[in-house]
């Protein structure tokens, strides 16, 4: 029995993907810029069993709920497909932090899985490969094969070979601090993948959301490149309360926040008001990323565990980017 086990970090995206041109293939409309999450990981554990009928998931030491595990068996299909195979796989995932909450945790899954899967499987697919395939699981796992500041590029072709992520800068470019305020735990009622399509096809400000979106990507790059917190923080609260303009609007209204999610980006304001420099920025679920200095993660983390509503806080930094741990 082929057995691989690979590891894979969260992502929060600083110029976000939201929507996509082409769902089968999750192609989105626009390119996206993140930083990998350090500490925030999932773990694949990935056996081949040759004489089983089905695939057998497990998530956090219990059997998968139907619909995951099917998304999970859908996306092992097309390993199957490449490598020319029918086996069956017996999968184990494990996350430290929240699952399907806001925090990227299919990001982290599905390029895991494309590695372990690539390793038992016998693919020898290249980096670039790896993200091809790893975003057709979950477009935002594109990301999570590289690590440090990444960009996810839209691409153009229709069978989406040129739609991968590629590494702005490594982990150690630029030294700063990512505050995770966990504001539920709970999953959310409304999944990244049907919210994008609503606003997609409901809001009437998708439109202008899509045609502003290069101008912040490009801002946030130079911001990277420069290590200039002030430029990546003011665009990346653009982008994203722009993100979330377009879901408010649509019919139905997509609210991901809380109240606790509404405090948070008020104290933050409170800090820079204050001098400590902070910014936020929210995917769609009511968990607050904070991106400060370095040497200011533990102040501002003590800062915003204290906000009415915040269930724990996650001290992050640019973390690493997927990798094999074992293979027997």
């Amino acid at each position: 029995m082929i057995v691989a086990r690979a590891r894979a970090n969260a992502n929060v995206a600083l110029a976000k993907y939201w929507g996509k041109r082409d769902e089968a293939l999750n192609l989105p409309f626009t390119g996206s810029i993140s930083v990998t999450l350090d500490g925030l990981e999932t773990h694949v554990s990935l056996a081949l069993v040759p004489r089983s009928s089905s695939d057998r998931v497990r998530m956090n030491g219990a059997p998968a709920l139907a619909a995951e595990a099917q998304r999970v068996s859908r996306f092992l299909d097309l390993v199957r497909a490449q490598a020319h195979a029918a086996t069956r796989v017996e999968v184990d995932l494990e996350s430290n932090f929240p699952v399907a909450a806001g925090l990227a945790s299919s990001a982290s899954t599905f390029a895991a899985l494309a590695l372990a899967s690539n390793r038992a499987f016998g693919l020898d697919l290249s980096p670039e490969q790896l993200s091809v395939l790893a975003r057709r699981g979950s477009g935002s796992a594109a990301r999570s094969i590289h690590g440090g500041f990444v960009e996810w590029l839209a691409g153009e072709a229709a069978d989406g070979l040129d739609s991968r992520a590629v590494q702005v800068a490594p982990a150690h470019h630029w030294s700063i601090g990512i505050v995770v305020a966990v504001t539920d735990e709970g999953r959310k009622k409304v999944g990244s993948r049907e919210g994008m399509a609503i606003a997609a096809r409901e809001s009437p400000f998708f439109r202008a959301w899509l045609e502003t979106h290069a101008a912040d990507a490009a801002a946030i790059r130079s911001g990277i490149w420069a290590r200039d917190l002030l430029l990546v923080g003011e665009a990346a609260e653009h982008n994203c309360l722009k993100m979330h303009a377009a879901s408010l609007a649509a019919r139905p209204s997509l609210l991901y926040w809380t109240p606790a999610t509404v405090a948070v980006i008020h104290r933050v304001r409170e800090l820079r008001a204050d001098g400590l420099e902070a910014y936020f920025t929210i995917d769609a679920g009511p968990q607050v990323k904070v991106l400060c200095r370095a040497e200011d993660r533990a102040q501002v983390a003590e800062q915003i565990a204290r906000v009415p509503g915040v269930r724990r806080v996650l001290l992050s930094a640019p973390g690493p980017g997927a990798e094999v741990l074992a293979t027997r």
